[in-house]
Formats: C-alpha cells, structure tokens, sequence
C-alpha cells in the first residue's frame, strides 16, 4: 500500500508533471503547485511528509534567495516540517547554507529519479522522526501538567509524612546523593520519583535499576553498558544505566542487596563520574543525581562486613526515612480513598465509598506489606464486591486472628496454600534480616522467583 504525501512547489509545469509521473508509483498523494504564494494557505489546510521546493522562480533567475525566503515561511508555519530544496544553479557552498537554513536536503537538475525516490524516502523517514518526537514532547508536557501537585501519588498527612514532604522540598533543589530507607511496599520510588520532579534536572532522564534484579554477571553490562561482541550476547553496542541517565537522576533500587565486589565496582563510577562500557578501553564522563534505596539495615551491615563504609557514606549525604503504614494510621483512609477511586473507574464498578466499620478495621489491621498491600488489598475489594459500599467482609484478614496481632503461626486448619506460603516468606525474610539472597535459597527459589511472590502478596 502506497503512503506518503508529497508536495513539489515550482514555476515549470513540464518538470512538475513529469515528477508527479514518476513519484506517483511510489507515494499515496502528490500535489503539484507552481505559485509559492499559495504556500500558506496549503500548509493550512493539509499536512505533508516531504515537501519538494525548488528554490529559482520567475523573479529570481539563480541566485536562490526566493527558495530560502520560502523556505523560513514554510518552517515559520510548520516547524517539524521536512523540505527538500531543488536547483539547477546549485553549489557546495549553496548546499551547506541550505541545510544550515534548515532544508533537510538539496536536490540539483536535472535529477536522476532514483536518486530523488531515495532523497525522499529518506526524507520521509526523517519525518517520522520528527513526529515521534513531537509526540514524545507532547506526551512530556501533559505529563507535566498532571504533575503540578507536587507530591502526586505519595498521599497522607499525618506528622510522618509531613516531616517526608518538607525533607523532599528542602533536599530536592540539590544535587546531594540521598538514601531512601524503609520497609517493603512503603513507596521508596515514588520518593525518587518527587526527588527527581522537583530537582534541576526535572527534564532529563529519571533511570532506575532494580539491583536485586540483576545477576552479577550481568552487573558491569547494564550499569555501565557494553561494546559489540564484548561478550557471547552483544550483538550490538548497548549503553548502560548511567550513561542514559546523564544529566538526570539514576535511583538505585535495593542496594542493600549487593555483593561486596559489585559494591567496589559501583563506589568506583560514583567517585570518578566516570564509566567505561564492557569491551572497551573509552572512558566516559557521567554526571548524575544519585538516589539509592533499601529495606535492609545497612549500618547492621557494615558492622558485620556485608556492606562497605566508604559506599554507604557516598551515597548517604541526605537520608530519608519512609515510614511504615502501621506508623501513620491517620493516612489509611486517605490512601484508601485514592486506592477506591482509581480501581472502581478501572472496573468500571459503581463502588463510592468505605462503610464506617470498614475503616475502622482497615485502621486496625498492622499492613506488615506497607501501603502496596493496603492498595492490593482494596484493588480485590472493589472485584470482588456486590455493592456499591465496602464491607469489612470485602476484605481478606487472617481468620481467627486479631488485625493487630502478629501472624506468625501457622495453623493447616485455617489457612490455604497461598495464605501458608505467604507466612512462611515473611518469616524467612525476617529471620534473614529481609536479605533476598539468604531468603531466596533458604526457600529453594531464585531470587526472581521471590520477587514475584514478594510482588503478588504484597511483602
């Protein structure tokens, strides 16, 4: 199927038919105009791939002026315009002040028309470039609209979470290294997420890495990218985390669980700013806003060897404690509110509010997965709910038990498998200090494989 629309503007009719016979086997619309004039009133009114200007009319024979005169209205009218100039009077010298004046080529007659279907094809594909990254801006900017709110989607106001604001506020502006600590499921994040919108550096690249995720095979490659052939799997030459984030922020998600060479080869590029991609002896310069986070202890660690002093005094210039849900129960039935909203317009479920009992055994119950399992918890409500009000009974608690008490016991009569395994992970990942690695081999899963069941139930 032929696509693209091209719009050739010149004073000879010969030329102008003879390009729409050719062109018209290769493209979905060729329109033909002599008259330059015309120009803004069809910019008006359609929209082209490539428009085809000759750059020599009736008023001025060779010097190219009127060509460069319609070429500033064209792009004045349309800046993500793509335009092709066309001359039998042309130049090396006529062509480099072309493209500066912002022509994306330059044709000379009389053309061969392979070369000219190639020209434009080309041309075409330039424009489809600049489409996507109009879109992208676009995108960008409403993005940005819808981010006015300053801490959108970290809710509460609970004394907690006021202190957390007013540290996101003062430390934000600044490129300080920041650390976020807090329990699973708590939002660390969309804290590195705030951090980031209210920084400097708000209109670059926010990159972040899962370091439980990735093996430590793998480590140097996707933090610091790689070189074809470098190894068996590089087909291609591939940046790293830190070169994509240059000029932005980079958050480092559970850095608590790396090994100690990993650690030294990651002190190593946060001291230096400097980074070299596997296969290759380049150094590159990287400039980067540095926020990590963990659930682990990592001052425990150090104490014992497991995590290096010199790392976590780099990373740790501004330290951030998230709190636990079970710390700001006054937030519950905000966060639940917003949680309601967003899964009754997903489900399209006619489901406004919480009954007054709801509430209170909602501010009862200990949340041990933070605000992710309160928001898992009230997704199920809504699916699972006949009414329009959330009951206690739309909400799943371990039976037999207090909300508040700690369920650490397991009890075959009273729990189904997945409610088994949930307690078993949790009391694993306590007795490891909540340390994946251990947790992951003491259950005989991988390490992603733990992370799917920590993902599904919350933890």
């Amino acid at each position: 199927m032929k696509t693209g629309r091209i719009l050739i503007i010149d004073d000879n009719e010969d030329l102008l038919k003879a390009a729409q016979l050719f062109l018209k086997r290769h493209f979905g619309q060729i329109d033909l105009e002599k008259d330059p004039t015309l120009l803004p009133d069809l910019l008006k009114n359609e929209s082209y791939d490539v428009i085809l200007l000759d750059m020599n009319f009736t008023q001025d024979v060779n010097s190219g002026q009127e060509g460069f005169h319609w070429l500033d209205k064209i792009l004045e009218i349309d800046p993500s315009a793509v335009v092709v100039l066309i001359t039998a009077f042309g130049s090396v010298d006529m062509a480099v002040k072309a493209i500066k004046a912002g022509a994306s080529d330059f044709v000379m007659k009389p053309w061969e028309n392979e070369k000219l279907l190639a020209t434009l094809l080309s041309a075409m594909t330039l424009k489809s470039s600049k489409d996507e990254l109009r879109l992208l801006k676009e995108q960008q900017a409403m993005m940005n609209q819808d981010l006015d709110h300053k801490f959108k989607d970290i809710i509460g106001s609970s004394p907690a979470m006021i202190q957390v604001f007013d540290t996101i506020e003062r430390v934000a502006e600044t490129d300080a290294n920041v650390l976020v600590l807090g329990e699973n499921g708590t939002g660390k994040e969309l804290i590195a997420r705030a951090l980031h919108r209210n920084s400097k550096r708000a209109d670059k690249p926010f990159v972040t890495v899962d370091l439980g995720a990735i093996t430590e095979s793998l480590f140097e490659s996707e933090l610091f990218g790689h070189t074809r052939g470098a190894f068996t799997d590089a087909k291609t030459d591939r940046a790293g985390r830190f070169e994509i984030a240059n000029g932005g922020t980079l958050f480092l998600d559970e850095i608590g669980n790396l090994s100690l060479p990993l650690q030294a080869k990651l002190l190593t590029a946060i001291q230096n700013k400097r980074i070299q991609r596997v296969g290759s002896n380049k150094v590159l310069e990287v400039d980067i806003r540095l926020i990590c986070a963990t659930n682990m202890p990592l001052y425990e660690m150090v104490q014992k060897g497991e995590f290096r002093q010199d790392l976590l005094y780099r990373i740790n210039t501004i330290e951030l404690h998230l709190p636990a849900l079970r710390e700001r129960l006054e937030d519950i039935p905000l966060l639940a509110e917003h949680y309601l909203k967003q899964f009754a317009a997903k489900y399209n479920k006619d489901i406004y509010k919480f009954s007054e009992a709801t509430i209170k055994r909602l501010e009862k119950y200990t949340w041990p997965g933070n605000v992710r399992e309160l928001q898992h918890a009230v997704e199920r409500a809504v699916i699972m709910s006949r009414d329009n009000v959330l009951q206690p009974e739309d909400f799943f608690f371990n039976t037999g038990q207090s909300p508040t008490k700690d369920q650490g016991e397991i009890n075959l009569d009273q729990y189904n498998l997945e409610d088994v395994e949930r307690i078993l992970i949790r009391k694993v990942l306590a007795k490891n200090n909540g340390n994946i690695t251990h947790a992951a081999q003491e259950l005989g899963l991988t390490r992603s494989s733990l992370y799917r069941r920590l993902e599904k139930y919350g933890l």
